[in-house]
């Protein structure tokens, strides 16, 4: 699992790790793992040039130890200093290894922009001059300490100028707004530097594929389809038949033992997928609302009357009351916009907070979709998804998704792991799906089932 601690968590962890380490070496530490990092970009080091940009806080000392530790491996290494006072043994430890101090207008174009302006203590921002300095050599690949200077580390919000990294070198646990959107979008390539920190259980999660593996379904020896889950599908109408369709090939990716579809779009369905079962019955779940038009309000009252967990996606999104713990809400940032109330863009600016402050109003999961997906539940844990790609953003997908959880669920996973697992796994068919490249939907759900083959031990 990946794990994201806020930046009250770090200090705290930090704290105790200073007060029985001797004096400097947690950020000598941190300095020569980002000097690592920067060595391994630049594939060597001799003869390299590095511009440091410094602040006043840790960061600035890290990168200053991190400068002196390559100026001594042979790299010509100048350092703006953006703060009237910066760590004063990590400055001369620069100097001594033969670093300069520069003003911006003289600095050398350099090989590679190490920012250590802002450490995780830092508002979101940038005072003009450090804006000034970021800009100087547009081009020039650039690498974060800890976390991109500017952003807003805890909520992954963007407030005005920052940092854009091509690779974030983060210390100790990584923070939320390395998986949080959009912040995450200006941390580039997150490289982990281990400081054995004693941290705490982390609010904010990440799957990764070792975590799936263990959460996804089994069938045991004894295994009938209807001990490995039934799961309904409500979706699709006249107008928008292709997404029962999907939604189908979702839920009968076979991680369920059945699928049953009661709908308009039977035919459509029963033709793409004979092994669906057409009408009514008995279900572990139901998945309503992908296309469902008109015919959505009528379908969700009756998968809710059922009393069994549901995914509510799409259309009965809007015909959705009062929550329940056993329901998935899966609404991108528009939906869930409209769901609260507000608009759009205060959404896509503050993912975490909205999926927090939906599934607490509703009392359920809320899978908010997006680039780094989040799995909100209502006692305040989120799960963040990582595992897919650029390509995955098209029309159909969603429909393929809300099958996959569907399945999870009727297979026996309570809301938050079907949700959460579902979207991992969606994520990742879409990788297997077009080799890193262009999908379709039905690319998509066909590749669920290669991705947890190659989960399996």
């Amino acid at each position: 699992m990946r794990a994201a601690h806020t930046v009250e968590q770090v200090r705290a962890a930090e704290a105790v790790a200073l007060a029985v380490l001797p004096h400097g070496a947690l950020m000598q530490r941190a300095a020569a793992g980002l000097a690592v990092a920067i060595a391994d970009l630049l594939g060597g080091v001799y003869g390299r040039r590095v511009l440091l940009l410094v602040g006043s806080g840790d960061n600035g000392g890290d990168a200053l130890y991190a400068g002196a530790m390559l100026a001594r491996r042979g790299a010509a290494v100048e350092a703006i200093l953006l703060a009237d006072q910066v760590h004063a043994e990590a400055l001369a430890a620069l100097h001594a290894a033969g670093g300069r101090v520069v003003a911006p207008e003289v600095a050398t174009r350099p090989d590679v922009v190490v920012d250590g302006i802002v450490g995780i203590g830092g508002r979101p921002g940038l005072r003009p001059e450090a804006a000034v300095a970021v800009g100087l050599f547009p081009g020039a690949p650039m690498v974060a300490v800890d976390v991109p200077s500017g952003v807003d580390v805890d909520a992954g919000r963007l407030d005005g100028a920052h940092v854009r990294a091509d690779v974030t070198v983060t210390f100790g646990t990584h923070k939320p707004c390395h998986l949080l959107d959009p912040a995450a979008g200006a941390c580039g390539v997150v490289d982990l530097v281990d400081l054995a920190l004693d941290l705490p259980a982390a609010a904010i999660e990440a799957l990764q594929a070792a975590d799936v593996a263990a959460l996804v379904p089994r069938p045991d020896l004894f295994a009938h389809k209807y001990t490995r889950g039934v799961v309904g599908i409500r979706a699709g109408s006249t107008a928008y038949p292709g997404a029962a369709v999907l939604c189908a090939a979702g839920a009968a990716s076979g991680l369920a033992g059945m699928v049953r579809y009661d709908g308009p779009a039977a035919d459509e369905v029963r033709h793409r997928h004979p092994g669906v079962v057409a009408g009514a019955g008995r279900v572990q779940a139901w998945v309503v609302g992908s296309g469902g038009d008109a015919g959505a309000a009528d379908a969700l009252a009756r998968s809710l009357a059922d009393d069994v967990p549901v995914v509510v996606d799409a259309d009965a999104l809007g015909h959705l009351g009062a929550g329940r713990p056993d329901l998935v809400l899966t609404p991108h940032a528009g939906e869930l916009a409209t769901m609260l109330g507000v608009e759009r863009g205060a959404v896509e600016t503050d993912q975490l907070a909205f999926a927090r402050r939906a599934a607490a109003h509703y009392g359920c999961v809320v899978l908010l979709k997006g680039r780094h997906s989040l799995t909100a539940h209502p006692d305040g844990r989120v799960r963040v998804t990582t595992s897919g790609l650029p390509w995955l953003a098209v029309a159909g997908a969603g429909d393929v998704l809300a099958g996959v959880i569907g399945s999870l669920l009727a297979a026996g996973l309570d809301t938050y792991d079907a949700a959460s697992v579902g979207s991992w796994l969606h994520g990742a068919a879409a990788v297997v799906a077009g080799h890193g490249g262009p999908v379709t939907p039905e690319g998509v759900a066909d590749a669920v089932g290669q991705v947890v083959t190659a989960l399996l031990p």
